[in-house]
């Protein structure tokens, strides 16, 4: 029986500690090892086919190493669904690079908040990525409240959580307005979704806008929700002939529901773009195999999912360095928030504070605390507070940090 290759093997090989090989070989950055020590440790590992055990280290650093893309549509539609392979292909590059690993899970409508929950509480993962949530999901605000970092692939009205997403009203504005441009007054729209999905949503809104700015009055006869998949597009372009309501072109807000209508469109003998033209919204590559080709807005869905997941790692990290460097046993660490009244240089204004109970701030660190590229981290860009400084600047407000006798922190 072939012996297993143990990380002592690779020690004896590179000619450095076991401990230098963990450090190296889980990224470990915060320690400070030579650029060719840790080259020299991973050509060790690639020569002995060594690979860490993914277990074993979710169980040294009480991490899951994993994070999870969480869907809360019905199956069927996301088996349909041809924007979702450019999405996991995003996720799994960042994932790949930060050596994580991907859960995809279904949430069954109406059990968000469970599954979140139980997801996080039994730690099956270190944060979550939720895919186009509807505006109405439930679930939502317990996820607010929980200390497992978040992002929205999407937006969410009224919700706190951090979001990665286009412009979707103004790029369904620009399709709306590219048909306005060839001449076309009466222009349909067949939504992608059901509008309690923001995308849906603000794709009408812009929709709506666009006409109003040309001085078109939009026709509710004319609009027509779908729900994610070409068969849905198809009924609803169906019913759109069918009710006998005159338009020369339609705005579809998505290609795969687009697709399903230009199948209806040619089904009733009708020509594209002779008769109807058509715009899409995605850019999806199976449109480009169809006759006549389908104008569309590009989406970069696979730069979104990227994005998403880069934030979502930073978001970790930055728990990750938080707890670290505190200097305190878990028990004894806090981070409060206190909003109030104050009374500022004859102004009445609104205080935010954030306290901390960690180990303090030294001087030196103090007066450079929002100054622009300054980072106390070995990998840290510092710019945040310099960019919160001035988001508080523009609208008339001060920033201001002390540190305390008491090895706490305080951020105005």
């Amino acid at each position: 029986m072939e012996k297993r290759v143990t990380s002592r093997d690779v020690a004896r090989l590179a000619g450095v500690s076991r401990t230098t090989v963990s450090f190296v070989l889980n990224d470990e950055r915060q320690h400070s090892i030579r650029p060719e020590t840790r080259q020299k440790v991973k050509d060790a590992a690639r020569q002995l086919s060594y690979y860490p055990n993914a277990s074993a280290r979710a169980l040294a650093s009480k991490q899951a190493k994993a994070i999870g893309l969480i869907m809360t549509r019905d199956p069927h539609y996301i088996a349909a669904d041809n924007f979702l392979p450019q999405i996991i292909g995003g996720l799994l590059e960042v994932a790949n690079e930060k050596q994580i690993s991907l859960l995809i899970e279904w949430v069954e409508p109406g059990q968000q908040t469970h599954t979140y929950l139980s997801l996080t509480q039994a730690k099956h993962i270190d944060g979550m990525i939720l895919l186009t949530p509807r505006i109405d999901d439930p679930g939502l605000k317990a996820l607010e409240q929980l200390e497992v970092p978040c992002v929205i692939m999407g937006q969410v009205p009224g919700s706190n959580l951090p979001f990665v997403d286009i412009d979707n009203c103004a790029a369904a504005q620009m399709a709306v307005h590219h048909l306005i441009t060839l001449g076309h007054t009466r222009i349909a729209c067949i939504t992608n979704a059901k509008l309690s999905y923001t995308s849906a949503f603000q794709r009408l809104q812009g929709y709506r806008q666009a006409l109003l700015a040309a001085d078109l009055n939009p026709d509710e006869r004319l609009i027509r929700e779908a729900d994610f998949n070409s068969s849905s597009g198809y009924a609803a372009m169906r019913d759109l002939l069918a009710s006998g309501s005159e338009f020369s072109a339609v705005f579809v807000s998505s290609d795969a529901v687009a697709l399903g209508a230009m199948a209806a469109i040619h089904e009733a003998g009708l020509t594209i773009p002779r008769d109807i033209s058509i715009v899409g919204f995605d850019d999806i590559p199976e449109a480009a195999c169809y006759y006549p080709g389908l104008t569309s807005v590009r989406v970069p869905a696979n730069e979104i999912a990227r994005q998403s997941c880069l934030l979502l790692m930073q978001m970790m990290k930055n728990g990750a360095e938080a707890i670290e460097f505190a200097g305190r046993p878990a028990p004894n660490r806090s981070v409060e928030l206190r909003v109030g009244p104050k009374q500022i240089e004859d102004r009445q204004v609104v205080e935010f504070s954030v306290q901390d109970t960690g180990k303090g701030l030294a001087p030196e660190v103090l007066e450079r605390l929002f100054e622009a590229f300054f980072s106390t981290k070995q990998e840290g860009m510092g710019m945040g507070l310099n960019i919160c400084r001035s988001i508080v600047e523009f609208h008339d407000g001060r920033s201001i940090a002390n540190s305390r006798k008491s090895s706490s922190s305080n951020v105005f």
